[in-house]
């Protein structure tokens, strides 16, 4: 879930985008559920760009890629070679940090969450047709139940994966379904069913939720907490201060000053524990990834599958910004999106593989660069697979140290629940309205408060209960209502 407040990304001088809560170039990028999902536009697209299909692609399955003309690169347009791949690099960075950090915080191989976000990513390219340009990388909407659901409190390996994959594989197979209902008969449902109110009070149920996680990382030495509040103060400076292109990468450059701090100060002067590199040094370059074999519970998959709603919340609205910022509609592949994104999640969660999203990072660095091919993502998973196949690269993201990631959980779980206030002011929800003030306040409290309700082997957890309750109250309270 990744987690901007503020987005511009210009496609020409005139036009701009605002991600109401989203993750662009504002601090914290980190692949956040909701916190994208509902976008304000200032100005209408540029007279160059096309709000209509291409009627050369219309009748096949892949666009009809072609040579880009101009300085904007559409999504059916391709680039040579030597542009192509440093552009497929950039879309790497930029969903690095958070593809790496959602899964050292649940205790997954992050090897393997790079690799199934590789894989995850060209089968969303297949089903989608090549037509939507986007990364998958993991989401954060799955933190606080798989670590309810699995019991895990936070560093070193999680014991129980297994148990969490069977949820990751129900929540891929709710959201496909979900997709295959939308390519039947639209989204205007959903739309319906999650306006801004009630996706704004999910979104920050998720990060208040967390909360919990976050303090407790925090505890320690006072070594260890100087050496996160130092992380979260650099991501914070690098959010308010760096360029637009820095300040899309803002967890990973507060990782990596975290990771320097402690080798000067650890290996260096021996003030702290410094960072052991034995695994590093015995690790092979190349290799299989340690795969994990999912355990169907169904305590567990109770506490997980209900992220799906949060996940076709956020992409919704990830596919309508990327039509706006592209000038070319893509609400007909809104369903093939949903589809691709949950067949994806069910796919890493057979291996080991944290579930997946749409990644908001990488349309701020469309937007930044107006270079929306689509094979350009390809490219980008390619290098991520291989990446997922080095036991090396594996063992040095396992050296991370605890303080540091204490830190960037802080910054990034806090930016989830303040990024939902964007949400409400992009689109003027209106807190005169009783409706939305108790359909908010209550899913704040359920979700804070981590309400579970267990009915013999049934369990919901907080996110469960905060968003079935948004959800539920909004249209409840809405009967009889003249609208």
């Amino acid at each position: 879930m990744n987690v901007s407040t503020y987005l511009k990304g210009r496609a020409s001088p005139a036009w701009h985008l605002v991600a109401a809560g989203g993750c662009g170039s504002a601090p914290g990028q980190a692949g956040c559920a909701i916190a994208r999902c509902h976008w304000h536009f200032s100005a209408k697209p540029p007279k160059s760009l096309s709000t209509q299909p291409n009627p050369r692609d219309v009748m096949g399955y892949f666009p009809d890629w072609r040579p880009a003309a101009g300085a904007t690169v559409l999504p059916d347009e391709k680039l040579p070679l030597t542009q192509a791949v440093p552009m497929s690099l950039q879309h790497l960075l930029a969903m690095s940090g958070s593809t790496i950090l959602a899964p050292l915080i649940m205790g997954f191989d992050p090897n393997v969450a790079v690799f199934f976000s590789g894989i995850g990513t060209l089968l969303f390219f297949a089903v989608t047709g090549g037509r939507v340009p986007s990364y998958l990388g993991s989401s954060f909407a799955f933190i606080a139940v798989i670590m309810a659901a699995t019991g895990f409190a936070g560093g070193g390996p999680n014991p129980n994966i297994a148990v969490a994959l069977g949820g990751i594989i129900a929540a891929g197979l709710i959201y496909a379904l979900i997709g295959l209902v939308v390519m039947a008969i639209g989204t205007g449902w959903v739309e319906r069913l999650m306006p801004p109110a009630v996706t704004g009070a999910i979104g920050m149920s998720i990060g208040l939720n967390l909360a919990p996680v976050a303090v407790k990382q925090l505890a320690g030495s006072h070594a260890h907490l100087s050496i996160a509040l130092a992380t979260v103060l650099c991501m914070a400076l690098v959010s308010v201060y760096g360029r637009q292109a820095t300040r899309r990468i803002a967890v990973l450059i507060a990782l990596l000053f975290g990771y320097a701090l402690v080798l000067i100060l650890g290996n260096g002067l021996g003030l702290v524990p410094g960072i052991e590199f034995a695994a590093v040094a015995a690790a092979p370059w190349f290799g299989v990834p340690n795969f994990v074999t999912p355990r169907f519970e169904w305590s567990a998959i109770t506490l997980i599958a209900p992220v799906a709603i949060v996940l076709v919340a956020e992409n919704l609205g990830h596919i309508k910004a990327l039509g706006a910022i592209t000038g070319q509609s893509m609400d007909r592949y809104i369903g093939r999106g949903f589809l691709g994104d949950g067949l994806a999640t069910m796919l890493a969660g057979t291996g080991g593989g944290t579930g997946v999203t749409t990644y908001a990072e990488n349309i701020g660095v469309m937007a930044m660069t107006r270079v929306y091919s689509t094979l350009i993502f390809p490219m980008a998973a390619a290098i991520a697979i291989f990446l997922g196949l080095s036991p090396k690269f594996g063992a040095i993201l396992q050296t991370i140290p605890a303080p540091v990631l204490a830190g960037l959980a802080v910054s990034v779980f806090g930016l989830i629940a303040s990024a939902m206030a964007r949400i409400w002011v992009d689109n003027k929800v209106d807190f005169s309205d009783p409706r939305n003030l108790f359909t908010v306040g209550v899913a704040l409290i359920l979700g804070a408060g981590d309400f579970t309700v267990t009915i013999g082997s049934f369990a919901l957890g907080g996110i469960g209960t905060s968003t079935f309750a948004a959800l539920l109250l909004y249209q409840l309270l809405g009967i009889g209502r003249r609208q």
